[in-house]
């Protein structure tokens, strides 16, 4: 059998549900305007969630408090787009953390587990330069939709 044919009949067997999502762009109220990306977009049943730093909400100035300070207030921002999406804390599934430098682990680490105190999501944590607004952490989330 032709690969073609192979992959014609994948798609064919697939549910419905999952050929035919819409996309949903989800943009926060006083989100800052002529960035190139959403808050978060809705596809189906999952909630992707852009890379948040600690900026202090409606601004572009970091949290004060160094790494921990600024995972709180990551945290405090995921948590707000999660709610205006329609979701929560507790539905995330996935977390990629970006640090600036790996020696910071510990630090992000402690606010981030007062954050998912109980079935925590799956997480990857990698060090990068360059983040936005030369932040210390940023975090990107995949929740479920709903509360």
């Amino acid at each position: 059998m032709r690969v073609a044919t192979v992959l014609t009949l994948c798609w064919l067997l697939l549910p419905a549900t999952l050929v035919a999502q819409e996309k949903e762009t989800i943009q926060m109220p006083g989100s800052l305007e002529g960035l190139p990306f959403s808050s978060a977009v809705r596809v189906g049943d999952m909630i992707y969630l852009s890379g948040q730093v600690g900026a202090m909400p409606n601004t572009r100035e970091l949290a004060p408090g160094g790494v921990a300070g600024e995972t709180k207030q990551t945290l405090e921002n995921i948590k707000r787009v999660l709610e205006y999406a329609g979701s929560s804390l507790d539905r995330v599934v996935k977390c990629t953390v970006f640090l600036q430098d790996i020696n910071d682990y510990a630090a992000m680490n402690e606010i981030y587990a007062s954050y998912f105190q109980e079935e925590p999501p799956a997480r990857s944590t990698v060090a990068g330069s360059g983040l936005a607004l030369g932040a210390q952490v940023e975090i990107e989330c995949i929740a479920l939709a709903g509360k």
